[in-house]
């Protein structure tokens, strides 16, 4: 028999699609927060969020009579009809975030608009509204959501633990602030403040308040535009890396994304830059037409599709690029000889907040309970204790509003035209044209050489070590790969020719794939059914290489990877290598003038074939701090 669901069954299906776990119920208040146009957000959380999280904005508030409309399923103002979804401009959209929290949630939500004297209190459980009434309250919204999944012990039972599920926040967190350096975020963990942004606009500000960490201060600015695309952020130089991709973190229109599309840019830009499976820190910021955008594609809205895939890659690859070759990106020496005490006292400088008062556990708990709520999700509470919540909870939120504010007419649900807010709690990155100039290899004077190694050079304000051989394999590898991709590629006949096989879909598009195994030095010809046969192999490749590339190529067309020769280019690189000359080799002044004007003139003159830098800097300043003159 065929029924209709209960709604209280409906939702709580419904939600799994938008509440998974903790970080989820998170990540959609805080959402809603920036689409209300707050400048400040306080997010708190317990036990991982498992037990409790709270969100308060000094956003522009719902009025009462919309506040039970705002948890009904499918009730939203930031669209109104499908061609809406062709040009998303906010964070939320679907109408599903508020529903789908409170049908697996006991929610209390508290919200005031500035031209109200009285704010609405909602007290929710399980979908079910349980009271609605009028409150005194700050202008803006505080939504408090306890014992998550309380309803679905099925689900809460595949939580992991508070450690586990507060990573999850803290990383959304962390990521959220840089999105929006523009809001004055606060995030507060089983009552310690994990970190606080000032809200200035400052994208490097924001990090080092988020991150903490000083190598963090010396990322190198990224800025290009193409069309209607635009990159801008933040990169490490070569000399930082990590061993995964947890410290690349991409936006999209303000949005916190996963995308193959830029990390795939982000890696061509890198590319021998990095040893193999080392990856670069990276903060970059797209900004483009959401006419030429989909965030609709998953209910998390992690996800995005661009119509023009490439352009998007091939802007963040040529932004990274012309990043790292300015001198800012060269690897410098530090003052190793610093004292650690010194180094913590410039990092509390750097993050430009209050972190000796966090260091102390004491002092940092004492501060947050004299600031933090309780405000407490239940209904039999007497009327001097709701008096006495309602002046908590005013006195927590009133830091959060601004006194130079304008009263705007408009209800928590109407933010489709606040571009000019939205434009002001973006990234601003001020990267002026002198940051973005090339490395500029004729205002280097040659002075001489140590360990008949490492050739010295300086300019005005830096003193540079240039590695003979790393300098001298990068020129013989660009040489060598510009003659194998210009000149006729030697081949050689093979006695047992190599049968492969292919899928439908790659034999198809055989015309595209075959030419470009010719041009690499292959004969491959049509064999049979999805089949094909290798007869003659690039000379300088034996036939297990020979064959384990072809296989390789083919499966990267059925995954849609365009796959460079690695093979060839391992050889390559071992050529030059070889061909180099070598540490301890005595090179003259001359010798050594051109070598440096050979480097100058290559497409990546900062690093070996291998990854390793080619020269580092030292700069006067650093050098005076090791001598104790600054």
């Amino acid at each position: 028999m065929i029924r209709v669901l209960e709604k209280n069954v409906a939702d709580k299906i419904a939600a799994g699609e938008v509440v998974e776990r903790p970080v989820s119920v998170v990540k959609e208040l805080v959402e809603n927060s920036v689409d209300a146009g707050a400048d400040s957000v306080v997010v708190e959380i317990r036990n991982g969020g498992k037990s409790y999280i709270r969100v308060t904005d000094n956003g522009c508030g719902i009025p009462r009579e919309e506040a039970e409309t705002a948890f009904l399923r499918h009730a939203t103002s930031k669209i109104v009809s499908a061609k809406d979804l062709d040009a998303i401009k906010t964070l939320g959209f679907r109408g599903e975030a508020l529903a789908s929290i409170a049908a697996v949630t006991r929610t209390e939500f508290v919200s005031k608009t500035r031209d109200s004297k009285l704010g609405v209190r909602l007290l929710i459980h399980g979908s079910e509204v349980l009271q609605n009434s009028g409150t005194g309250c700050p202008d803006g919204t505080t939504v408090i959501v306890t014992d998550l999944f309380y309803n679905t012990p099925a689900r809460r039972k595949f939580l992991k633990s508070d450690g586990a599920e507060s990573g999850q926040i803290i990383d959304f967190m962390s990521q959220i602030a840089l999105a929006y350096p523009g809001i004055k975020f606060r995030f507060i963990n089983n009552g310690n403040i994990v970190f606080s942004t000032a809200g200035k606009g400052d994208v490097q500000a924001a990090i080092s308040a988020v991150y903490k960490l000083r190598e963090y201060s010396d990322l190198v600015p990224v800025c290009s535009s193409k069309g209607n695309h635009h990159v801008t952020g933040y990169i490490s130089r070569p000399s930082l890396s990590r061993t995964n991709r947890k410290n690349q973190i991409f936006f999209v229109n303000g949005r916190v994304v996963s995308s193959k599309v830029i990390e795939k840019g982000l890696t061509e830009g890198y590319r021998e830059r990095l040893f193999e499976g080392r990856y670069p820190v990276a903060f970059l910021f797209i900004e483009t037409d959401p006419s030429e955008l989909d965030v609709n594609i998953h209910p998390n809205k992690r996800e995005v599709r661009f119509d023009r895939e490439s352009e998007i890659t091939e802007l963040v690859a040529k932004a990274v690029t012309e990043a790292l070759g300015t001198k800012e990106a060269v690897t410098e020496i530090r003052n190793p000889f610093r004292d650690p005490t010194r180094i913590e006292e410039e990092k509390l400088s750097e993050n430009q907040v209050d972190i000796k008062q966090i260091l102390t556990t004491k002092r940092r708990e004492t501060s947050v309970k004299e600031e933090q709520s309780d405000y407490r999700c239940s209904e039999n509470l007497s009327w001097e204790e709701r008096k006495e919540e309602e002046k908590h909870l005013s006195e927590m939120t009133r830091d959060l509003n601004c006194s130079n504010r304008q009263p705007q007419k408009e209800s928590t649900v109407s933010f489709l035209n606040r571009e000019e807010k939205e434009s002001s709690l973006r990234p601003r990155i001020d990267i002026s044209e002198p940051v973005l100039r090339p490395f500029d290899f004729s205002e280097l004077t040659l002075t001489g050489v140590i360990f008949h190694t490492y050739i010295t050079a300086e300019d005005e304000n830096n003193f540079y070590l240039i590695d003979q051989h790393a300098a001298h394999e990068r020129v013989f590898y660009e040489k060598l790969v510009a003659e194998y991709m210009s000149g006729e590629k030697p081949r050689q006949i093979i006695l047992t020719p190599i049968i492969i096989e292919v899928l439908p879909a790659v034999k198809e598009t055989e015309y595209d794939w075959l030419d470009t195994l010719t041009d690499m030095g292959f004969l491959v010809e049509e064999f049979g059914h999805n089949s094909y046969v290798v007869k003659e192999i690039p000379a300088f490749m034996t036939i297990s290489e020979s064959e384990n590339f072809v296989k390789e190529f083919v499966d990267s067309l059925s995954e849609g990877i365009k796959l460079m020769n690695t093979v060839v280019l391992n050889r390559l690189i071992t050529r030059s290598c070889k061909s180099a000359v070598k540490a301890h080799d005595h090179l003259s002044m001359e010798e050594m003038k051109s070598l440096l004007s050979q480097l100058s003139a290559c497409r990546n003159p900062f690093s070996c074939p291998h990854g390793r830098p080619t020269f580092i800097r030292f700069s006067q300043y650093e050098i005076e701090k090791m001598f104790k003159r600054v």
